[in-house]
């Protein structure tokens, strides 16, 4: 059977299309009837991002801190604020803000018309309501998260996205403009996650010449951003690293990460590290199945000027160890994309546990 995948339903590019998401808006306040939700990065809190902000009166603002990687309990409770703000559900949810702000808002637009926890939604294909309209507005690029079926939550026992066809934003806003000020290090981090997801799809056993064409296409992007270009900054290079992001996340909608993304998500679920930084750090103790790309990924860092944390792992508990490596086991189809269907003989719980003591 061949995948019938859902797509983003409307995307608008182009520096200063920000500015269009009023008139976006409107239609849908004008047949709904309802109030709009914006969920929005702490960080911009009084910047000069808010006056832009299509914020109407009766509208409902939540100002999201994304510090530590999102979790089910804070989309239960910003559900919950959701719910008890009207009667009558909102019209849809607006995430402005990087990965992380992006998810949660696509985990509340599904938990407003489904029951219960978030965390009973986690694994795949688990939502039966679809969710209330959605829309993405990313302030950094490299997650995907503005085109990906999924929003990774921490959950009370692991570490999972709600992988679901009802996840999918109805509309993304790609401005370059957005992003053209978001920090160094966070950018670097962020950008690698697009770059990761491509190698790892590219020499993944799931590839396809549709993976591939996307796949193809983000790794020469992020090569432009981040090795030709280097430190160096402007509205071109954001419109370059903004692109690789889309395709990023399109190669693997088709297709699967892999190693390090499975590694990541026990790094980020123990340790609280980001998942862009987590991913850097168990990418670069992977030359035994991405020699290539972890050359080229410490040639960036130079570039860059990144200093990678080190010895994260190396002294963690044996407790912490093994939730880390359960935690990452979860996660089968990344395993066996990069492994193939025999994985577990190949990656045991020794080799999982000697690659985090690496870290």
């Amino acid at each position: 059977m061949f995948r019938n995948f859902k797509m983003v339903s409307r995307v608008i590019f182009g520096q200063g299309c920000f500015r269009q998401l009023g008139d976006i808006l409107q239609a849908l306040r004008t047949l709904n009837g309802s109030f709009m939700v914006f969920m929005v990065d702490d960080v911009f809190n009084s910047s000069e991002l808010v006056p832009k902000i299509p914020f109407d009166d009766g509208d409902l603002m939540l100002w999201v801190n994304v510090d530590k990687e999102p979790t089910t309990e804070y989309v239960d409770t910003l559900t919950d604020k959701v719910r008890s703000f009207s009667p009558n559900p909102p019209a849809g949810i607006i995430g402005i803000g990087g990965g992380s702000t992006m998810d949660l808002a696509k985990a509340v637009s599904l938990m407003v018309t489904n029951k219960g926890s978030s965390a009973n939604y986690q694994g795949w294909d688990i939502v039966k309501n679809p969710g209330i309209y959605h829309a993405g507005i990313p302030t950094l690029s490299g997650t995907g998260a503005e085109v990906s079926r999924t929003t990774v939550l921490c959950g009370p026992d692991k570490k999972l996205g709600i992988n679901s066809d009802h996840t999918v934003f109805d509309q993304i806003v790609l401005d370059p403009e957005l992003i053209l000020d978001a920090p160094a290090q966070q950018r670097f981090y962020t950008g690698m996650d697009c770059y990761i997801h491509c190698i790892e799809s590219l020499s993944g056993t799931f590839l396809n010449a549709f993976s591939k064409s996307y796949g193809e296409k983000a790794l020469q992007l992020c090569r432009e951003v981040f090795i030709k270009d280097g430190p160096k900054r402007g509205l071109e290079s954001e419109e370059n690293l903004m692109m690789a992001s889309y395709c990023g996340g399109m190669s693997i909608a088709y297709s699967q990460v892999g190693i390090c993304h499975a590694l990541s998500y026990g790094l980020s679920f123990v340790l609280g590290i980001h998942h862009g930084v987590g991913n850097c750090i168990a990418f670069n103790v992977l030359d035994e199945y991405y020699p290539e790309g972890v050359d080229e990924f410490r040639k960036m860092m130079d570039i860059n000027q990144i200093q990678l944390p080190k010895n994260v792992a190396a002294e963690v508990e044996t407790e912490s160890l093994e939730r880390m490596i359960n935690v990452s086991l979860v996660l089968e189809p990344l395993w066996e994309n990069a492994l193939g269907k025999k994985w577990k003989a190949m990656m045991t719980r020794a080799k999982i546990k000697e690659l985090y003591q690496r870290m």
